[in-house]
Parts: C-alpha cells; sequence; structure tokens
C-alpha cells in the first residue's frame, strides 16, 4: 500500500502523543507537513518529527497538493473550519474530538465529504484499545447476554489543575459534555450502537473558576454563560439499553466506576487502582461477574460470601497502553489508510463522530429546555478490532 501523505494542523500538548505513534506505521502514513500559528515551532517539530515541510498557517498546508489526509489537531473552536476546508481542498480528514462545535457543523463536514467522495475519521480512538475491545469481544461471544442497562461516569474538578492553558474547555465546543464526554460516548456507541432518546439536567455552579495548573496558576478563567459543568443524562439506546450517564467537573474526586454494563448474563466493568483511568485510555483490566460469582448467591449469608472476587478477563487485542503521555492515539488515522486500500468503512467513523456530536447536543437541549429529545442520524456499528495473532 501506499502511505497516506499526512498534513498535521495544530501542534499544541497532544501532538507528540500522535506523531510518535504515526512513526511507528510508515507503510500506512507519512508525516509530509505541519502548520501552527508559531512558525518557529512549526519548524522545531518538522525538525523532531521528520516532516517534509512546516507551514506558518493551516491555509498554506491545506494548499500543498501533495497532502492526502489532513490530521486536525487545533482547539476545538476551529475544528470545523478546518476540517470543511481540508475537505473543500479534496483531502481526507482525521479530527480530533469534537467532530465540530454544533450538529448543524457536523451535517456541513459530513455531506460535503459524501459528495467528495473522501473519508473523515475523528477521536476518540480509545474504543479501539484493548479494553473496549475486550468488552466488545464478551458482548459478541454472549457472554453478557442482552445489555439491558448501565452506566458511565467522568467525575473531577475540571481541567484548570491540570492543563496548561485550560480556559477553552469553558467555551464553546467544550465543556464536560463535548470535551471529555465524547470519550464515554464514543464507548457506548461503538459497543451498544445509535441512541434513541435522551433527557438530562445539568448545572453551572461557579460562573468563574481558579486555575491552579502551571503557567497561570492563581488567575481566573471566565465559564462561558451556556456551559452547564455538570450534568447527569439517560440514553435510551436503540438496542434497548438504557445508561445513565454523568459528566461532573464540580466533584472533590469519586470512587465511581468508569464504565459498567449490566447484560443478563453478567456484568462488565471497568475499574482500576486508578479511578481517572476510564474510557480516555487504551489499556486497563475488564472485571466480570456473573451467577456463579454474584454476591447474593448463597442464601442463607455464610462468612466469606460477600467476598467473591471479581474475574478479571483474559486480554486478546493490541493497544493495551495506559499512560496519558505515552499511548495509541492515531491508530484510528492508520485504520482509515488500511480502509482506503481494502474499500471499506473505517472505525472511527465520522459517521459515529456526527451521532454523537448529535447526542450530545441532543444532552445539552434536553437539559435547558427540562424535556425528552428524540436522536435522529445512525450509523453502523464499527467492526471489531482482530484478535491477536
Amino acid at each position: 500500500m501506499r502511505a497516506l501523505r499526512i498534513g498535521v494542523i495544530g501542534l499544541g500538548d497532544i501532538c507528540h502523543a500522535y506523531l510518535s505513534n504515526l512513526q511507528k506505521y510508515p507503510e500506512a502514513a507519512e508525516l509530509y507537513a505541519c502548520a501552527c500559528r508559531t512558525p518557529a515551532k512549526a519548524e522545531a517539530k518538522k525538525e523532531q518529527y521528520g516532516f517534509r515541510r512546516a507551514y506558518a498557517t493551516g491555509d498554506e498546508l491545506l494548499q500543498d497538493p501533495e497532502v492526502d489526509l489532513v490530521l486536525n489537531l487545533t482547539t476545538p473552536a476551529a475544528h470545523y473550519a478546518y476540517n470543511i476546508a481540508a475537505l473543500r481542498a479534496g483531502k481526507h480528514v482525521y479530527s480530533e474530538k469534537p467532530l465540530a462545535s454544533t450538529f448543524a457543523e457536523g451535517q456541513e463536514i459530513m455531506k460535503l465529504a459524501e459528495e467528495k467522495g473522501l473519508y473523515v475519521g475523528c477521536a476518540p480512538d480509545t474504543f479501539m484499545g484493548a479494553r473496549l475491545q475486550t468488552f466488545r469481544r464478551l458482548m459478541d461471544e454472549g457472554v453478557t447476554g442482552q445489555i439491558v442497562a448501565g452506566t458511565a461516569n467522568c467525575v473531577s474538578h475540571g481541567w484548570e489543575w491540570y492543563h496548561p492553558n485550560p480556559a477553552f474547555f469553558y467555551q464553546k465546543g467544550a465543556g464536560p459534555v463535548l470535551d471529555i464526554g465524547p470519550y464515554y460516548m464514543t464507548a457506548l456507541l461503538s459497543l451498544l450502537g445509535p441512541v434513541e432518546s435522551v433527557c438530562a439536567m445539568g448545572v453551572q455552579p461557579q460562573k468563574e473558576r481558579m486555575i491552579y495548573s502551571e503557567p497561570m496558576k492563581g488567575q481566573m478563567l471566565q465559564v462561558d454563560p451556556d456551559i452547564m459543568t455538570s450534568l447527569s443524562a439517560v440514553l435510551k439506546f436503540r438496542c434497548g439499553a438504557v445508561i445513565s450517564y454523568n459528566m461532573i467537573w464540580d466533584a472533590w474526586d469519586s470512587v465511581m466506576p468508569r464504565l459498567e454494563l449490566y447484560g443478563t448474563r453478567s456484568t462488565l466493568v471497568m475499574a482500576d487502582e486508578d479511578p481517572n483511568q476510564g474510557p480516555n485510555i487504551f489499556g486497563g483490566d475488564t472485571l466480570v461477574k456473573n451467577a456463579e460469582t454474584y454476591r447474593w448467591k448463597n442464601m442463607p449469608r455464610h462468612e466469606g460470601d460477600e467476598d467473591i472476587p471479581w474475574e478479571i478477563a483474559e486480554v486478546k487485542h493490541d493497544f493495551g497502553a495506559t499512560s496519558f503521555v505515552t499511548n495509541d492515539r492515531g491508530i484510528g488515522l492508520i485504520d482509515i489508510a488500511h480502509a482506503i486500500e481494502e474499500g471499506r468503512p473505517c472505525r472511527a467513523s465520522g459517521a459515529m463522530a456526527l451521532h454523537m456530536l448529535e447526542v450530545s447536543e441532543a444532552i445539552l437541549i434536553s437539559a435547558r429546555e427540562n424535556r425528552f429529545v428524540q436522536v435522529n442520524t445512525t450509523f453502523d456499528r464499527p467492526e471489531a478490532m482482530p484478535q491477536k495473532c
């Protein structure tokens, strides 16, 4: 196969994980060009990662006829503009999440891609990692039975504790539902398929927030009036499952599992010693309980019944990184390269990202307007990843 020539727009904190990982797949992707609003930074990344060309603006990169696919690593508010411009320039797109700031913008992107016969992929691709693929395998093998319910929980006190420049997390196109939420929502969509309807409630308890991370420590950031920083939703999936979905940026920590699915035959739990390891990483343990290990199976109770351990499911898939720094980001892009070669849909598809965007927007509408919201788009559940040889 011919390697796709990749043009990267945006060289912020996340770029190292992408670029260092993409370098592992020279047969599928060539780091061809990069662009940044700081020309010196673009030149430095060119030298560091072996790009052939560095540009001072994304528009210049889009004019390069040698670029096959644009990897859009800009901030959320700029995703739509660069994604649509890349398609107009005749290039495939792989975007950081979300696909756009609004569902309407996402529809424009996908309509243009269809008209031009171009691929659109979108992060997150963590659902292609070993842990969520273990969930998928156990479901496909019938271990879980029918999934009837579950819960997904992201609970913290926001990005001002971690990120060097956290202001954009509280502006248009971000907030917990559109920033961290896509990891959790995409995990659910990849496992359960499309959502049918949602209802939600949300609050914004702080209009401004103190920054605790360097180099802006001590400064205050303003929260956009439309950003709810803590939301709880109920999602009804077309497969029949009902999922409790909680995106909270106003809590002082939590021990809630990041993801649990309740099937008619067994329960699957995403739980680790580090409770922050959720669908936003690739690896980690999958815990399983069934009728044989159910804590209430022996009645009357006997000493030790409550200590029946959870089974740790066998891992049969690649991409098991548990680091936030060195991880497998970009495998969704590599999958696009193979999908083009093989003439098949890609897994981290624009169609799933568009559905994710509609569901996320429906959650926000429901919380603002105090009503149920129907979801109209659909997508094909991505093909499972192959098991290790």
